[in-house]
């Protein structure tokens, strides 16, 4: 029997050797040589409703004090890597499946609940072998059309009624998105490691075994009265799981903000009606704090990942523009103070406008439009991109600071800071770019800069996504010279 399992063993060996000892061990064709590893590339395809922002350079800011406030502008030469970036604002249609599917996915879990009927099949808890799994929703299967008593109650715990008018609505209290995005960059930090030994490199140091190294963790959960707890954690490194954050955000958009905006103004229908009428669907969302657009981006991500199956790897997170990567879009190829090509106005010589903004002190239809318009009837820039002057100002991913591009690195510029509930309110302000409907012809020039605070909805704020590429491929160089 030993000689058999030998001999067995002597086989496996060699062949061993063959697959791999002659081609990897001993270089097989290459002489020896070191040829390096080939594999095949990811073809990265197009985002739906998204364009391409390839890669460059921009003079960021302007040198011209602005003529409205005399306000100085920092200015500084920065590089960006490429990215892809939603063609127009993120519309009302879109916010809404998000909606819908935060809604569903709520219904679903109150329908496996034995409370309500306790149907299993909306739950997975084990896979195809009959391992148990974590448990999540099977979102296929369908819901109830014809819905039993226990099942409509559990429709109708969703819904609220106006007490005075009758009118049934979404509970929007309840519409509140948990999700948990891991910090690579803080995790990465040497000061982060887990091994004494590798947090400083000088090795002139001693390394103090026992060193305590603070990290701050985001978390959040539902107390008992239904009410979301944020809290950021202060506590000694322990592992990787201290960098994963989670955060529980009601995302349904707020319709008031038309009413608490404009105070003495007539809004009452944008209130009732901008969100809900399907007649605006494809008008911008606005109503949407900084927080809530980053659950958005969050939300769009996981909903990609689960549809991409295996190529899910290779594909970077949806996120909110940086304020540099926002700016080098909004102002093209060419560089341009505005989104178009005729800088000397802001219309064509045909008298149309290029943008969605306050041409005159008080004529808000002198452009075609009294509020908002639909995202992408005016033309694009140079990048393929609509309405980056106007409609709606947009969220950035920056924090706000007078000091702007000038306190930030020249390659990727960027300012992070997740601010803790417990710190100062003006330590969350976020910039916001672009103007608005609202805005005169001075702040939708590309390098205008503005803020707000990172959970004060507007009625003229929305935002867009962008996406990193998945891969960075360099330009071939021209070959200078003539051929001998």
């Amino acid at each position: 029997m030993k000689k058999v399992t030998m001999a067995l063993c002597l086989v496996a060996m060699i062949c061993l050797t063959g697959c791999f000892g002659s081609k990897l061990a001993k270089g097989g064709g290459s002489g020896g040589e070191v040829t390096g590893v080939g594999g095949r590339g990811f073809a990265e395809p197009t985002p739906f409703g998204m364009t391409l922002v390839k890669r460059g350079y921009l003079r960021m800011g302007t040198e011209q004090t602005d003529s409205l406030w005399g306000k100085q502008t920092p200015v500084k030469d920065i590089s960006v890597d490429g990215f892809w970036m939603d063609e127009t604002e993120v519309t009302n249609s879109k916010y809404k499946q998000f909606v819908m599917w935060v809604r569903d996915s709520i219904l679903r879990t109150r329908l496996a609940d034995p409370s309500y009927g306790g149907d299993e099949t909306y739950m997975i808890t084990e896979d195809k072998n009959g391992d148990p799994v974590t448990p999540h929703l099977n979102w296929k299967k369908s819901l109830p059309r014809k819905p039993n008593e226990d099942e409509q109650r559990a429709i109708e715990s969703l819904y609220v009624t106006n007490p005075v008018t009758g009118e049934k609505m979404l509970d929007a209290s309840q519409m509140n998105y948990r999700y948990e995005i891991y910090d690579y960059t803080t995790a990465a930090l040497r000061r982060n490691r887990l091994v004494p030994e590798e947090r400083d490199l000088n090795t002139d140091h001693v390394v103090d075994p026992n060193e305590v190294v603070m990290i701050s963790k985001d978390t959040a959960y539902i107390d008992d009265e239904g009410r979301i707890v944020r809290e950021t954690i202060e506590r000694p490194l322990t592992g990787p799981w201290d960098f994963l954050n989670t955060y529980i955000v009601n995302i349904y958009p707020d319709t008031t903000c038309w009413v608490n905006d404009f105070k003495n103004s007539e809004n009452e229908g944008y209130m009732r009606y901008y969100f809900s009428n399907p007649a605006y669907n494809d008008y911008p969302v606005v109503g949407v704090s900084w927080e809530q657009a980053n659950a958005f981006c969050a939300w769009r991500t996981d909903y990609l990942l689960k549809g991409l199956g295996d190529q899910a790897r290779y594909v970077q997170r949806y996120r909110l523009p940086t304020e540099a990567e926002w700016e080098y879009a909004a102002r093209g190829k060419d560089g341009t103070e505005f989104p178009w090509e005729n800088q000397g106005d802001t219309k064509s010589e045909d008298g149309c406008f290029y943008a969605n903004f306050k041409p005159d002190r008080g004529n808000y239809t002198k452009d075609g439009n009294l509020i908002t318009s639909k995202v992408g009837i005016y033309g694009t820039n140079t990048n393929g991109l609509c309405d980056m002057a106007g409609n709606v100002a947009e969220w950035t991913s920056t924090i706000y600071t007078e000091a702007g591009v000038d306190a930030m690195n020249d390659i990727n510029p960027q300012l992070d800071y997740k601010a803790a509930k417990e710190d100062p309110y003006r330590l969350k302000k976020k910039s916001v770019r672009g103007g608005s409907w609202k805005d005169p012809e001075s702040y939708i020039r590309s390098a205008w800069r503005t803020w707000e605070y990172q959970n004060q909805p507007r009625c003229y704020i929305g935002f867009r996504c962008v996406r990193s590429l998945a891969s960075s491929s360099s330009d071939k160089q021209k070959k200078g010279g003539k051929k001998k």
